[in-house]
């Protein structure tokens, strides 16, 4: 497993290194050609989306653009510090957002509300159409002849859920982008005349793995094969090529069938994809070859018009600084500057950290249960438990700490992620397959148990199954437990050597403090 690992990690920076050396020497011989750009950059209200999008717009900004980010006030002053190199081409724009019954005050952010009231959030982004409105008004104004954040804005780079933005960008119009020299380096801008000279041109970014991009697909191939019931997203839809591992199980299908039915905010996640796609001439997807392989072509087939990789959009800069550290940070509070002594004291390789997220749906039962396994797999385990939003302390099994002893450490709050990952003392990593997590893991090549909870993390887990960079935790059929101890005995004695004895060769595997060549079998099982 660990090759196959260490594989795509090569691949993924050599690639990044290569198109890096392409664009500069591109960038070179164009110099003359282009002008700076200057893009709108407006994510929906998830630090999820919240954090690639910063990502994507110091990227631009590297390559010399001036970037305006917008978003709900909160937001901005949460957000992590700008790269110090980007920062003066980096403006920040606040929208505050408008009341709603039932939301409650303060509440910007999917961070700020629990699971059920996320739709809510939605009526008060929606909300922000007419002063987003007037904000593009005012940057338009008067503003062809001016430069950096005073310049009309080039493109606006908008979210899934911002079906309402196209329709306000057709009012400006834009100047020709024949042979703009940014965005004809990766689209032929001059094959596309209309409507990209017409309005201020909108791309969608889409945060989401292209396995789920690919799932989801268009609306005119959704009208073709409507989906009538749950069990329709348990095979893989007839847009995607067979064989295809791209299916949700059970308990997943019925949480994804959500998706395609209208929410109180009136139009469904789904239909909000469909909108925005329809609407922008150009696609962004957060992937790469490397990673998603034949899927990156797929998009485009799908969608039948341009989709530009990003990349990966991990935290590079941030790995390498986390890799170079010794010990505990300058900055730490007291309860992490512990947790990376506690990490410092543990053998190399030898540690299981296990995290899901901030907004994940863990459950009291998801967290008793994992718990009681931490214990019976007898590893070393750093667990990162986050509270739920307005919920109570997650109440572990009485005694669980103490059994456990010095051997595992449970910290509810937050906990310095990178850095964790990239301690010598860290062997694996069990996640629920956020794509942020999963970026973060493939840049110190941690094998992966993963659990998927919620949204198109189980499409992720399928994927990185197939492509042997990990193990998926099973569920029962309504997902709302993991397999018991008698259950997995009764799968060892039939499965021709995997169940059981896999688990104890992980076991021992990450206890003895290393996963490399010799446990790949046990993994792969």
């Amino acid at each position: 497993m660990m090759w196959i690992i260490s594989w795509i990690s090569v691949r993924i920076h050599t690639s990044i290194k290569l198109q890096e050396e392409d664009y500069h020497s591109w960038q070179k011989s164009n110099k003359r050609e282009s002008s700076p750009l200057h893009i709108v950059v407006f994510s929906w209200l998830a630090f999820g989306h919240i954090t690639p999008f910063l990502e994507l717009s110091e990227q631009l900004a590297k390559r010399g653009h001036f970037v305006t980010f917008v978003s709900a006030p909160r937001n901005l002053a949460k957000l992590r510090p700008v790269a110090a190199d980007v920062r003066p081409r980096i403006r920040l724009v606040s929208l505050p957002l408008p009341l709603v019954d039932g939301l409650p005050d303060g509440a910007e952010s999917t961070a700020d509300v629990p699971p059920e009231k996320v739709e809510l959030l939605k009526i008060a982004f929606d909300g922000l159409a007419a002063p987003f409105a007037s904000f593009l008004a005012e940057a338009c104004a008067d503003g062809e002849a001016r430069e950096g954040h005073s310049k009309k804005p080039d493109w606006i780079i908008l979210d899934f859920a911002q079906h309402w933005l196209p329709p306000i960008a057709e009012e400006h119009k834009a100047r020709t982008y024949h042979r703009h020299s940014t965005f004809s380096y990766f689209v032929r801008v001059s094959d596309r005349p209309s409507p990209w000279q017409v309005q201020v041109p909108c791309a969608v970014f889409l945060i989401f793995p292209a396995a789920c991009v690919a799932f989801v697909g268009p609306k005119e191939l959704n009208d073709a094969h409507p989906p009538s019931a749950a069990e329709d997203f348990t095979v893989p839809p007839p847009w995607i090529p067979s064989p295809s591992c791209l299916a949700f199980r059970g308990h997943e299908a019925e949480w994804t069938a959500g998706g395609w039915q209208p929410n109180a905010s009136g139009i469904s996640d789904v239909g909000r994809i469909w909108e925005t796609t329809q609407r922008c001439p150009l696609i962004v997807c957060r992937c790469s070859h490397e990673v998603d392989g034949p899927l990156c072509p797929l998009l485009g087939d799908l969608y039948r018009k341009p989709v530009l990789p990003t990349g990966l959009l991990a935290p590079y800069e941030a790995a390498v600084r986390a890799a170079a550290a010794d010990g505990e940070g300058e900055h730490d509070d007291e309860e992490s500057a512990r947790l990376m002594r506690w990490l410092d004291a543990q053998p190399e390789r030898s540690v299981l950290y296990v995290a899901f997220g901030s907004e994940a749906p863990l459950t009291p039962a998801h967290v008793r249960a994992l718990a009681l396994g931490l214990e019976l797999a007898g590893v070393r385990f750093l667990w990162a438990l986050r509270k739920p939003v307005g919920g109570e302390q997650p109440q572990l099994p009485v005694g669980f700490e103490g059994r456990v002893g010095r051997r595992g450490v449970v910290r509810v709050g937050w906990v310095p992620q990178v850095r964790v990952l990239a301690h010598a003392a860290v062997s694996a990593f069990m996640t629920h397959v956020a794509w942020s997590s999963l970026m973060e893991s493939f840049l110190f090549g941690h094998p992966l148990v993963m659990l998927p909870l919620f949204a198109d993390q189980g499409l992720t887990a399928r994927l990185m199954t197939e492509r042997r960079v990990g193990l998926e935790v099973p569920w029962d059929d309504c997902g709302s437990e993991f397999p018991r101890r008698g259950r997995r005995e009764d799968r060892a004695a039939g499965d021709g050597g995997g169940g059981r004895q896999g688990v104890l060769a992980q076991r021992q595997g990450i206890a003895g403090g290393s996963l490399g060549h010799s446990d790949a079998g046990a993994l792969h099982r």
